[in-house]
């Protein structure tokens, strides 16, 4: 099984970092693919990126939670998030910019095994690896100063 990126994922890179075989990529463009995705064909199953992630987004896959509730933020394209906004600030301690997203009370509950399918269609049907270079220049500049030209 791989690791697999929900939509708790705001785009922080810290996981990126640890990952000894390079599968996880953040997506681009945002509109399209909101998160950082994990190549389940390369992931070792490691866990190295677990621990890593401030919003703990990350999940072996048989472990996505059906039922999930908290006082978080999501993100997620317009049409599966439409009630979603941009969001440019703190959450936990880390600055985010979000083009789509949206703060839970904790009364809500969250199915992110639908989430499983996008991490698999990023690479078998969307970008893959091809953004590797922009990941590069994102995580360099940092959030608040990066601007993608696709």
């Amino acid at each position: 099984m791989t690791h697999i990126t929900t939509r708790l994922c705001l785009r922080d890179t810290a996981c990126v970092e640890v990952c000894p075989v390079e599968c996880m990529v953040l997506g681009f463009p945002e509109e399209e693919w909101p998160w950082l995705y994990i190549d389940p064909d390369t992931c070792i199953d490691c866990g190295a990126c677990i621990p890593e992630c401030p919003y703990e987004a990350i999940f072996p896959e048989e472990e996505v939670p059906f039922d999930f509730q908290g006082e978080v933020w999501i993100t997620n394209t317009k049409d599966l998030l439409p009630d979603g906004a941009p969001f440019e600030g703190e959450v936990d301690g880390h600055y985010v910019k979000l083009l789509n997203a949206k703060k839970l009370d904790g009364s809500e509950t969250l199915d992110l095994t639908e989430d499983i399918p996008p991490n698999y269609d990023y690479f078998s049907e969307g970008p893959g690896y091809d953004h590797m270079d922009t990941m590069t220049k994102y995580m360099e500049v940092g959030a608040k100063d990066f601007k993608f030209e696709g």
